[in-house]
C-alpha cells in the first residue's frame, strides 16, 4: 500500500516538473510521501 502511494506521488510529481500544473502541492505531497516511507523503513512492520 505505502509503496503504491510512494508510486502514484513520484508519477505526479514528474508530471508537475512535465506539465507545471500544481508543483507547489505536488512537491509538498511528495515530501510527506518521502517521510512516512522513511519512517516506515526505520520503524520496521511490527506485528
Amino acid at each position: 500500500m505505502l509503496w503504491t502511494i510512494f508510486v502514484i506521488f513520484l508519477i505526479l510529481w514528474l508530471l508537475g516538473f512535465s506539465l507545471h500544473i500544481a508543483g507547489g502541492l505536488i512537491h509538498l505531497l511528495l515530501v510527506v510521501a518521502l517521510v512516512i516511507l522513511v519512517f516506515n523503513l526505520i520503524t520496521g512492520r511490527r506485528s
